[in-house]
């Protein structure tokens, strides 16, 4: 598993722009997308794995020779925590040894800050979405305010997930990606319309 820094080319992403800019123009409600390389370098890993392996290969090798004297053991030992630990300084490797449960925690955690950030922290307008990517934990996310929850039903929210993972494993990331801004652009637009002549209430960066 490679994480690729920016998994979107140029083309890509201007398309994206301008499904945004679109979104802007028919909506009142703000729509963000943030796609993260990895949320975390989850760097007590190597040194978790590569300790326990040593444990076990110690272990092993005491019930190969019993007679073994610890202190012949102890190379072997080494040698297995040092060439773990260091092989998992490789990030896509070192994923791979990460819970699932640990890398979603901590996908989600950053997705919240990032909400907070770009629809939260808006000094006039607090409604909006967020559509949430992280590449290296397998996870997606779309965070919503507490007004669009009053009028979208989570279900809704659910198939726009669904679709994208389906996309992606179909090797359609950035299709994927479009699509979901699309749809979710279409929901905002359908409950929370601009008023003609109406100008966006959000401070712009």
């Amino acid at each position: 598993m490679v994480i690729p820094r920016d998994p979107l080319t140029a083309d890509e992403r201007e398309k994206i722009a301008q499904a945004l800019a679109a979104h802007e123009a028919r909506s009142r409600a703000e729509l963000a997308v943030a796609i993260m390389p990895v949320c975390d370098h989850y760097r007590l890993y190597p040194g978790f794995w590569g300790g326990f392996l040593a444990v076990i290969a110690l272990g092993i090798a005491a019930l190969i020779r019993p007679d073994l004297p610890i202190a012949r053991g102890f190379p072997g030992t080494a040698l297995v925590f040092i060439a773990v630990t260091f092989a998992l300084q490789w990030l896509p490797l070192r994923l791979l040894f990460v819970p699932k449960r640990v890398k979603h925690r901590r996908a989600s955690q950053l997705a919240h800050r990032e909400f907070a950030a770009r629809i939260l922290a808006s000094a006039e307008w607090k409604t909006g979405v967020l559509i949430f990517v992280a590449l290296g934990e397998h996870y997606i996310e779309i965070l919503t305010s507490r007004d669009v929850d009053a009028v979208v039903a989570q279900a809704v929210w659910d198939k726009i997930v669904a679709d994208f993972i389906a996309a992606v494993k179909a090797d359609r990331l950035a299709a994927g990606l479009a699509e979901a801004v699309g749809a979710s652009a279409a929901v905002l637009a359908a409950h929370f319309p601009r008023e003609a002549g109406a100008k966006d209430p959000s401070p712009k960066p």
